[in-house]
């Protein structure tokens, strides 16, 4: 027996998120009830990150172990497309040490958010977009982006639930505001350790008031001084958002203290204790 890593892409529209729910259809459902046809017995798995109802992926990262050795990767990436839905993918396979666990491996999480900035919106991508009709300045969302960039507290940006307290601290490597060659689509992409719930969706929110004029670029900073959810009510719908890719590879935490806006001891401690909340 041995385990293996599986790259997957999925269309959210049809799922309550990825995480097991009682009563609803999820990603992570689908893909043990796979496991269970080819297996013959109960299977579970690990995955890099959570997605929320309607989010889609194109590199989620799941591991889980392989109970027949005469199994290649390629044999395992072909069962599981035969036994999975047509809106769930395996892109990948590959097989990892025995104590893997993506969601404490991951160094890197990047995700993607499309708005379509158009008068009239596209039916046909309803579902994958935010088609937003009202102007949009790129050059006033790129520089409201600059003060996201570091290690700070987000708790603006952050869903509260009730049975959980996570930390807040957050590193965010990395935002991108790019238009892309269809006409009014614009990319915003995130690179970031690991995130809070809602998080990139709020943040694309945050952007888009700087975009349409109503904030100032410097107002990102404001609001993340004051680290609380109701000095942010804008939340972009989940339809753009997309679990791009998920890395591995060491990154230098250290290049990004230099951005954070509060005792560095202190973010450094409680980034250590939030790596794995995604």
């Amino acid at each position: 027996m041995r385990r293996v890593a599986a790259a997957l892409a999925y269309d959210g529209t049809g799922f309550c998120g990825f995480q097991l729910q009682e009563g609803v259809r999820t990603v992570e459902e689908e893909i043990e009830r796979a496991l269970h046809r080819i297996f013959k017995e109960p299977m579970t798995i690990d995955f890099a990150g959570r997605t929320d109802t309607g989010v889609h992926a194109v590199g989620q990262v799941i591991s889980f172990f392989v109970k027949y050795d005469t199994m290649a990767d390629r044999d395992v990436k072909n069962a599981l497309n035969a036994n999975l839905p047509s809106d769930i993918y395996t892109r990948r396979v590959w097989t990892v040490e025995t104590n893997f666990n993506p969601r404490f491996a991951a160094t890197r999480r990047i995700y993607h958010y499309y708005v379509l900035n158009t008068r009239e919106p596209d039916l046909f991508s309803k579902n994958r977009c935010w088609w937003f009709p009202y102007p949009l300045d790129i050059p006033r969302m790129r520089a409201g982006s600059r003060y996201l960039e570091g290690i700070h507290d987000f708790s603006t940006f952050m869903k509260k639930d009730k049975y959980e307290d996570k930390n807040p601290v957050r590193v965010v490597f990395r935002v991108r505001v790019t238009p892309l060659r269809r006409p009014g689509l614009i990319l915003i992409r995130v690179e970031g350790q690991s995130f809070l719930r809602r998080m990139v969706r709020n943040i694309v929110g945050a952007l888009i008031r700087v975009g349409t004029g109503q904030w100032e670029p410097q107002k990102i900073k404001e609001i993340i001084m004051e680290r609380t959810r109701t000095a942010l009510n804008t939340t972009a719908p989940p339809e753009g958002l997309y679990l791009y890719s998920v890395d591995f590879t060491p990154v230098p935490i250290q290049n990004y203290l230099k951005n954070a806006y509060w005792s560095e001891n202190d973010l450094r401690e409680d980034l250590f204790c939030s790596r794995a909340d995604s």
